[in-house]
C-alpha cells in the first residue's frame, strides 16, 4: 500500500551475499522517498525498512566491490571504530569548532553524561563517561545468556538539535554456547538511517571485525573459552539509496549481476593475498591520520 513504508528481509550465510541480496531486495520493492539531503534536481531515494540477517558472518566470500571504497578504507573504518580518529571530535562548547559531532567509538567507549541536573541545567558537577563497552564485556563474561548488554548511542542533549546526528542507534548482545562448548557471540546492530550504497557494506564489515576483535576476543580472554561470531542481525529504519546514486550503483551492480559470476563481484577476507593488503592498509591508515592532523591543526 502506497502509505505504508515496505518492511524488507533479507537472511544469507556471508556478509557479502547478505549486503548484495539486500540491496537488490531494495531496489526491486523498496519505496521513493526525498530526503532533507537532496539538492535541487536530485531523484528521489528508493527508501525501506531493512532486517539483515548474516548467519555465518565470519565466513567468506565476506568482502564485496560494490561499495565505494577498498581494503584500505574498510581498514581506516575498523580502526575508527577502535578509536584512532576520537580527536577530531570538536568541544561541544565552542560555537567556532567545526570538528566532527561523535565517533561511534567515543559514543561507545566514552558516553557523557551529566552527574546531576537541576531542572533541566548541568550542574558544576560536571560531565562523567560511561565506557558501555566494558560493560558489556564484563555482563558477557558474568552472564552469557543477560539480556542486558547492549550499547546506545543517542544523546537527546545534542542529537536532537543536531545536523547530522548518529546514524548507528544501538548494539545488542548474547552469547548461546554449544554442546561442545564453545560461545557464539549473537548480536543485533540498529540503525536508524542506513547509506544502502555509500555507507552500510562498510558499516557491516567494521563492527564484524568489531566484535570479532573488541568483543569476542575480551569475553575469550577473560572466560578462558572459545567465542565465535554467531549471527548478526542487522536492523535499519530506513535503509535507503540516494536519488544521486542510482544511477552508478544500477550501472555497477544491479546492471551486472546477471553477467558477473559471484567470484567476480565479491573477495574472500581469509584470502592471503588479502589479508596481507589488509594488514599493510594500517600504516597507510595512521600515515594519512597524521597528515589530516598536520594539515587541521
Amino acid at each position: 500500500m502506497a502509505q505504508n513504508i515496505p518492511v524488507l528481509t533479507v537472511q544469507e550465510k556471508s556478509l557479502a551475499v547478505a549486503y548484495e541480496k539486500a540491496l537488490v531486495t531494495l531496489y526491486n520493492k523498496g519505496t521513493r522517498f526525498k530526503t532533507q539531503y537532496d539538492k535541487p534536481g536530485d531523484p528521489e531515494s528508493i527508501d525501506s525498512t531493512m532486517n539483515i540477517t548474516v548467519l555465518e558472518p565470519d565466513s567468506d566470500p565476506m568482502i564485496h566491490m560494490a561499495f565505494p571504497g577498498g581494503i584500505d578504507d574498510l581498514k581506516e573504518y575498523v580502526m575508527e571504530l577502535k578509536g584512532v580518529k576520537d580527536h577530531w571530535v570538536k568541544n561541544i562548547n565552542d560555537p567556532e569548532d567545526t570538528r566532527w559531532e561523535y565517533t561511534y567509538h567515543g559514543r561507545l567507549a566514552a558516553y557523557g553524561v551529566w552527574k546531576e541536573l537541576q531542572g533541566g541545567v548541568p550542574t558544576d558537577a560536571g560531565p562523567f563517561k560511561v565506557d558501555q563497552v566494558e560493560s558489556v564485556i564484563k555482563k558477557l563474561v558474568e552472564q552469557p545468556f543477560t539480556r542486558q548488554a547492549q550499547m546506545i548511542t543517542w544523546m537527546p542533549n545534542l542529537d536532537s538539535e543536531c545536523y547530522d546526528p548518529p546514524c548507528l542507534q544501538s548494539i545488542w548482545y548474547r552469547i548461546q554456547e554449544d554442546e561442545e562448548g564453545i560461545q557464539w557471540l549473537n548480536c543485533n546492530v540498529r540503525f536508524r538511517s542506513n547509506d544502502a550504497w555509500g555507507a552500510s557494506f562498510m558499516n557491516m564489515f567494521g563492527f564484524t571485525q568489531f566484535n570479532k576483535e573488541i568483543i569476542a576476543a575480551e569475553v575469550a580472554k577473560r572466560t578462558g573459552k572459545q567465542v565465535e561470531l554467531g549471527r548478526l542481525n542487522w536492523q535499519a529504519d530506513s535503509y535507503h539509496i540516494y536519488g544521486k546514486d542510482i544511477a552508478n550503483a544500477k550501472a555497477q551492480l544491479f546492471d551486472r549481476i546477471d553477467s558477473m559470476a559471484l567470484e567476480q563481484r565479491t573477495y574472500n577476507f581469509n584470502d592471503p593475498f588479502i589479508q596481507e593488503m589488509y594488514k599493510d592498509a594500517e600504516s597507510r591508515a595512521l600515515k594519512k591520520i597524521e597528515e589530516y592532523d598536520k594539515s587541521h591543526a
